[in-house]
């Protein structure tokens, strides 16, 4: 009597919640917890400080003194100064306020594409966990078959197929990640579906969306939340990589890909600063996304830390 007194009252608790309520709860404890985790910290500092980077560039262009895509504004392949922190390119223009303003594209695909996969993967892991039989073996085979291509090379793919651009790599980068969160999603469901308190709602006589949006669609935005991190990460580096094979946005625009790949060409002759910095950015905000998941995987599971510290 005990143990269903237990899971009605679970259920009944349940019965007020839903993935928003379960998306605040994550990050209140988090906002408590995060003084001991240095990881997360330093993580969320680096993108942030990326984001305001990008936000004050985007809406002040000539923050520095410099337009990112005017040219004649300084000598020609002129190495970091004190007028050029970061020198010149092969068109006089400023490498620094290129890089101010590079990272807008990266970040607005990283971000509208996993919203785009996030948002269709999920749905599609919490009903092919939570119906079962054919419809889950259909979804699942599909998703495998598209897993199984790399993302790189399936994201070069659909962008030449659709043609360059930002939404054709937004469109590009949701579809690659699909099959993530559809796999994160249907495992944490398949793990919830048998516990007692949605036996005990289903008792109850509760629809299946109502289950599934108020009591098993919570228990999975952990998860969700902590792999949507790590590809973020992946993602700057498929849209650098995109931008590099010319696929990005067009020139002049500023675009950290693209930049590598103009300045590879000048590698050669002394002019290293038009590859490393756009290079540092790449690898400096893929490892604060990196980071952040790597702390709220540890916050999540504080087993695994434990795990960590133990070797």
């Amino acid at each position: 009597m005990r143990r269903e007194s237990g899971a009605w009252a679970a259920a009944d608790e349940r019965a007020h919640r839903g993935p928003l309520h379960a998306v605040l709860g994550v990050l209140s404890r988090g906002r408590r917890a995060l003084r001991g985790q240095h990881i997360l910290t330093i993580g969320i500092a680096v993108v942030v400080a990326f984001v305001l980077m990008t936000a004050l560039a985007t809406r002040f262009p000539s923050i520095n003194g410099y337009h990112p895509t005017l040219y004649r504004t300084a000598p020609r392949l002129q190495g970091p100064s004190a007028s050029h922190w970061m020198g010149t390119d092969q068109l006089q223009r400023d490498v620094f306020s290129r890089i101010l303003s590079g990272g807008r594209a990266s970040l607005i695909v990283a971000f509208s594409g996993l919203t785009i996969s996030l948002v269709i993967g999920s749905v599609l892991g919490w009903i092919s966990g939570f119906a079962g039989g054919w419809l889950d073996r259909i979804l699942s085979l599909v998703m495998d078959a598209i897993y199984s291509f790399p993302s790189m090379i399936l994201a070069i793919v659909l962008v030449a197929m659709f043609g360059s651009g930002l939404s054709p790599m937004i469109w590009a980068v949701g579809f690659v990640y699909v099959p993530t969160y559809f796999r994160v999603t249907r495992a944490e469901v398949l793990q919830v579906r048998e516990t007692t308190y949605v036996e005990a709602v289903r008792a109850v006589g509760a629809g299946r969306v109502r289950i599934v949006l108020r009591h098993v669609a919570p228990n999975t935005i952990s998860a969700i939340m902590a792999v949507s991190s790590f590809n973020l990460a992946d993602a700057i580096l498929t849209v650098a990589s995109l931008s590099f094979l010319g696929l990005g946005l067009p020139p002049p625009t500023p675009d950290w890909g693209y930049d590598i790949q103009n300045g590879q060409k000048y590698l050669q002759s002394g002019s290293w600063w038009l590859i490393t910095f756009p290079g540092l950015m790449i690898i400096t905000l893929s490892l604060g996304f990196g980071l952040i998941g790597e702390g709220i995987s540890d916050l999540v599971n504080p087993r695994r830390k434990g795990k960590k510290h133990k070797v």
